[in-house]
């Protein structure tokens, strides 16, 4: 694995278990990135591209991003990127994991481009034997939402030289780094959010007039992210959380003509149920913006859903779309498909300072509902968030990662750190001042319009 010794701004991280130390690659290249001829990203390449991005971050300014990722390279990663996503399931099963394997989990971190690099380097490099699975939201408030988001598609799509402990006379072999790295979708992925968060104008500010092109390439990427993850058939992670059942009903027809099945999504009408993982995978994702009435509900659900500390499954009022579970949903959703854990994300200090009964976000995680079968937890990997703030007092929250370990991948180690510092000065993409702090009481009905 590459390692490199050279000082840059600095975070700390606590563990109960591990110690840890962050550093940067020294001299990263100012030629721009070029797309390898045979379109193998390569670990030397991956880290190279975190140097530049880094280097650009605190001295060009955005309109000369360009200068180092090109449009032509850009659309490479895209298009391979989206080509694999587009293939995942809704929800991926993370189970080629080893007794030698940890796998790491991320929640939010909202283009805080730093904060993410310190993280690749405290939890260690994505490898053959430490799988990365991401919660989505990587874009939207922070100033390197587009860096961001692509440094985690090359990683996704990256090819390594990696050491093989099975290999018996090939100690080394070419291992596709796909399977280590997992990017769910988040509530952010979409074009309603990137339009009010500010990542829409951040790509037109970088870009230019190629601007429009760079945002639709990225429009189609976050359709193809899937959903939600199983993690060594125990533990569960989506961004936002549970999602209920859609009933499938038979439509009366007149004889000798095939009988059509209709599908009806359960609501105040209907009793709200939770829905299984059949339903799940047959749900239609590849919408820029989940619905919030109709029959294809549960991508709204899985992205947009709060936990409670009142029991009953009922609609997200506070939001206008997904809903909100307490804990008996909680147990009886481990408990029906033998899960132990629940890791979901969406919610971080604001959202939390809004959420009576539930835990604040200060340490970067919750431990939300404790029952029989389990735990639901909340994590949140953006810290000293929002970026931009409009009070002077600022609520100054660490963020969190988790490491699952074998041999069960179902006890989790939390990583606590602190965001970078000095954070280079960035540009803000929205009115911080005007838009809302949390994502409630988001005007959503602006989604047909848009």
């Amino acid at each position: 694995m590459i390692t490199d010794d050279t000082e840059s701004p600095t975070a700390s991280s606590t563990t109960t278990t591990e110690n840890s130390s962050s550093s940067n690659p020294s001299n990263p290249s100012m030629d721009p990135i070029s797309w390898p001829p045979n379109g193998e990203l390569t670990l030397d390449w991956v880290v190279n591209v975190m140097a530049v991005f880094d280097w650009v971050s605190r001295n060009l300014k955005p309109a000369e991003l360009p200068r180092v990722l090109p449009v032509s390279v850009f659309d490479s990663i895209v298009l391979t990127g989206s080509k694999l996503l587009h293939k995942e399931p809704n929800c991926v099963r993370v189970d080629d994991i080893g007794e030698d394997t940890r796998v790491v989990i991320v929640g939010d971190v909202h283009g805080q481009l730093h904060d993410v690099l310190f993280l690749l380097r405290d939890a260690g490099l994505p490898s053959g034997n430490r799988v990365f699975v991401f919660n989505g939201d990587y874009v939207d408030r922070g100033a390197w939402g587009l860096e961001t988001f692509v440094l985690l598609l090359c990683w996704k799509v990256a090819v390594g030289l990696l050491l093989v402990p099975c290999a018996m006379r090939h100690p080394r072999e070419w291992i596709f780094l796909p399977n280590r790295v997992y990017l769910l979708r988040g509530n952010h992925e979409s074009k309603y959010c990137t339009t009010v968060y500010g990542f829409e104008k951040e790509v037109m500010a970088k870009y230019g007039d190629q601007g429009k092109h760079v945002y639709r390439k990225c429009l189609g990427c976050f359709e193809g992210l899937p959903l939600a993850s199983v993690i060594a058939g125990r533990v569960y992670t989506a961004h936002g959380g549970l999602f209920r059942s859609v009933a499938v009903t038979p439509t009366k027809r007149p004889k000798g003509k095939k009988r059509n099945r209709k599908l009806s999504a359960s609501s105040e009408q209907n009793k709200l149920a939770l829905g299984s993982f059949e339903e799940l995978n047959k749900a239609r994702r590849s919408v820029l913006d989940p619905p919030w009435e109709g029959h294809n509900l549960i991508p709204g659900d899985v992205l947009w859903s709060d936990p409670s500390m009142s029991p009953g499954l009922s609609p997200n009022k506070e939001r206008g779309i997904g809903l909100i579970w307490g804990p008996d949903c909680t147990e009886n959703f481990l408990k029906e498909f033998q899960l132990k854990l629940i890791i979901r994300s969406h919610e971080g200090p604001d959202a939390r300072e809004k959420r009576p009964g539930l835990g604040g976000m200060s340490e970067g995680y919750t431990i939300d509902h404790v029952v029989e079968s389990g735990k639901l937890i909340t994590l949140f990997s953006a810290p000293d968030y929002p970026q931009f703030q409009a009070t002077e007092e600022r609520f100054n929250n660490k963020g969190a990662y988790i490491v699952l370990e074998p041999p069960n991948f179902d006890t989790p180690v939390f990583r606590v750190f602190e965001a970078v510092s000095p954070r280079p000065k960035g540009n803000p993409y929205y009115d911080y001042e005007d838009v809302i702090d949390s994502d409630e009481e988001l005007d959503l009905l602006s989604m047909v319009s848009s």
